[in-house]
């Protein structure tokens, strides 16, 4: 599948549907509802699905199970983004109108570096076979950091280059709407919007990483590595939408995304004597996920008793 075809057709696709979501469907700043939410939600992993079905059509069973395994994970690891976003949101003051317009060139981005991630990761993977096990062992412990590591939350405002661009640019004091940058008395400002936007990115490529290499433990195949990353990005603007409000009520999936981490961290550094099937590793993240939704509701319920 790993053909000049094959990513210039789907890059011609993602770009049409990037383009229709903000210059057409979201075009003008609101408050985004659950209902308008769990939709988009609803089509986006529609069309993940309708692309690994198309997979299964023309390419067989085995690239269909890496494609939806590789969507799996990094629609679970995306979920981990959605609790900063939260904390940015709410640390910069942002308007609800206005999240979605950061999210949606956030992931504009996203695309872009991901992109270049996954080529360089491939090119390591190509020649220096080893680096699978360097892999291995970093979103391992990438794992249990995430599982052991306090709850408490950053402090986005205090990175390096949000400080730096705060310093060096000139910033209005106060949000111009939606704007990014604006022009002031002859002046281009830029807005506290788009260091809001330079924390979402920041934020983003922190946490590819992790799900990166992740998906790389599932498959070699750089293309489905980066369409199975593509349509979990594309729909993360709706996730957050639909899930920022129970969010904080989901106490124990924090573990379970660190426990996936950590599973397929092992299962890299064990490939040459213990193989896992690309159908067990989907069914074992699978029930990783479900089980942490389960026990944290469970928990939540028992606690409100």
């Amino acid at each position: 599948m790993d053909t000049a075809f094959h990513w210039i057709a789907f890059n011609i696709l993602v770009l049409i549907a990037v383009a229709l979501d903000l210059g057409v469907f979201h075009r003008k700043a609101h408050k985004i509802s659950l209902r308008e939410a769990l939709v988009w939600s609803l089509i986006w992993i529609a069309l993940a699905c309708a692309f690994g079905l198309a997979i299964l059509y023309f390419y067989g069973k085995q690239p269909a199970l890496e494609f939806f395994t590789g969507y799996v994970i990094e629609k679970a690891l995306s979920v981990d983004n959605l609790f900063v976003f939260v904390v940015v949101f709410r640390v910069f003051a942002v308007k609800e109108e206005y999240q979605q317009r950061v999210l949606g060139y956030g992931i504009l981005g996203a695309l872009l570096m991901r992109g270049a991630m996954i080529a360089a990761g491939a090119a390591l993977i190509n020649r220096f076979t080893w680096i699978t096990y360097v892999f291995g062992a970093f979103i391992a412990y990438a794992g249990a950091h995430m599982l052991f590591a306090s709850e408490a939350a950053g402090h986005p405002e205090n990175n390096f280059l949000v400080r730096y661009f705060s310093k060096h640019l000139r910033l209005t004091k106060e949000y111009r709407g939606e704007k990014f940058f604006t022009r002031e008395s002859g002046q281009l400002f830029a807005t506290p919007l788009l260091l809001v936007l330079l924390v979402v990115e920041i934020t983003d490529v922190t946490f590819a990483v992790d799900s990166i290499p992740a998906v790389f433990g599932i498959t070699r195949d750089p293309f489905i590595v980066y369409t199975s990353n593509v349509f979990a990005i594309l729909g993360l603007r709706a996730l957050y939408f639909l899930l920022a409000g129970v969010l904080d009520k989901l106490r124990y999936l924090k573990a379970g995304l660190a426990l996936v981490l950590i599973f397929v961290g092992v299962k890299m550094i064990t490939e040459p004597w213990l193989h896992i099937s690309v159908g067990v590793s989907l069914a074992v993240v699978s029930a990783m996920l479900l089980l942490t939704v389960i026990l944290s509701l469970v928990a939540r319920k028992i606690a409100s008793q």
